[in-house]
């Protein structure tokens, strides 16, 4: 995957990109043009960027491109991560390649799937309609996010960093998940310090806000945790003016946190004056026409303890998600679900009793895993 310099112009849309590729090992090399048709969006801490719809002009497909301006001096920690990425729960990297303004600004461009649905857009939907987004979809989004998070936590060892509905993408035709935008993923390494200020505010796990830099990949679970909250709500749960302001709405869900829950966030932080505060009961947080399952979900992934989080497979495995296991599981039009278990590296680790948990008997006739089935003492 090779990544030319083109003449990018300065103009975003309307105009043609070519660029060049193949050419290794014996590939013949190929020209692809772009023809950039319109702006999606554009993104968070400071990196500027565009993401394109446009079509190749060679073969009409549609793709995304996002545009990201380079420090010249640094490697881009988001192409090296993107070229280990391979999960159907997760964007895939066609290609890449630089390109240069006027001004003789770099830019990497990262050419990806076009997915044409954020869940921030869907949720927006269904609010401007004064409705709840159905619960079969809010089943079917949750457990594929969690999926994807199992492939990146467990097969690459990749935590996310910012996830949120922005980052999450809807095939609105198959309702497939795909989770995007890895400008803040890194790989988490035991012992070494991190930046604190990192994840947007209303998906920022707690120990961020206490000034952590030692934290886990479990950050993602309690943004996954908030983005299932908000799915149900309508609306974000935390909704902090800024980062002491998070901490206020977060206490007054889940209580004051104790010298040892802060403790176990960041064993550095000294200030403990907080008003006591009791927990909120989750049942009164959500409304009354919710299944407990999800409820009950809900406060496993919201857990000031990181190590008390449920795992991204664990929450995969909860019996809120049961449904989908079904054998008749249907989408509301009648369609069938998008695949969710042909599972790969995501299952590594995993114990036995859980890939039980995971794989529904009818798919594990249709795979021959019939050895898997009701083991002794079930």
């Amino acid at each position: 995957m090779s990544a030319p310099v083109v003449d990018g112009k300065d103009a975003v849309t309307g105009h043609i990109i070519s660029t060049t590729i193949g050419g290794k090992n014996g590939e013949p090399k190929q020209t692809i043009s772009y023809t950039a048709e319109h702006v999606v969006g554009t993104g968070s801490f400071g990196i500027v960027f565009q993401v394109l719809k446009p079509k190749c002009l060679e073969t009409g497909e549609t793709v995304a491109i996002k545009k990201v301006l380079q420090d010249r001096r640094y490697k881009n920690r988001e192409l090296q991560l993107m070229r280990l990425l391979d999960h159907p729960n997760v964007i895939s990297l066609k290609h890449c390649f630089f390109s240069t303004t006027s001004k003789n600004e770099l830019y990497l461009n990262l050419v990806m799937d076009y997915v044409p649905e954020s869940k921030y857009r869907a949720l927006k939907h269904y609010s401007i309609a004064n409705q709840r987004m159905p619960l079969i979809y809010v089943k079917l989004y949750t457990y594929q996010i969690f999926r994807g998070l199992a492939y990146l936590h467990n097969a690459v060892g990749v935590c996310h960093r910012d996830l949120k509905p922005q980052n999450v993408l809807v095939d609105t035709l198959t309702h497939q998940v795909k989770i995007c935008d890895f400008g803040s993923a890194k790989v988490l390494v035991r012992g070494e310090a991190n930046i604190s200020y990192i994840c947007s505010r209303f998906y920022r796990a707690p120990e961020l806000l206490f000034g952590a830099t030692e934290y886990t990949n479990s950050i993602d679970i309690w943004s996954a945790g908030c983005v299932l909250a908000e799915l149900l709500l309508g609306q974000p749960l935390f909704l902090g003016e800024n980062a002491v302001d998070q901490l206020v709405e977060i206490i007054k869900v889940l209580g004051t946190p104790t010298r040892e829950e802060i403790r176990c966030m960041n064993p550095n932080y000294t200030d403990f004056r907080f008003p006591q505060i009791k927990a909120h009961p989750w049942h009164k947080v959500f409304h009354k026409r919710l299944p407990p399952e999800a409820i009950d979900l809900a406060s496993r992934l919201l857990q000031y303890s990181p190590s008390l989080r449920c795992t991204a497979l664990e929450a995969c495995a909860h019996p809120f998600f049961d449904e989908l296991r079904e054998p008749n599981a249907r989408l509301q039009n009648g369609r069938p679900l998008p695949q969710l278990f042909n599972f790969k590296q995501e299952l590594s680790g995993a114990s036995p009793e859980l890939i039980n948990k995971l794989i529904p008997d009818h798919v594990k006739r249709k795979m021959g895993l019939q050895h898997l089935m009701h083991p002794a003492g079930t």
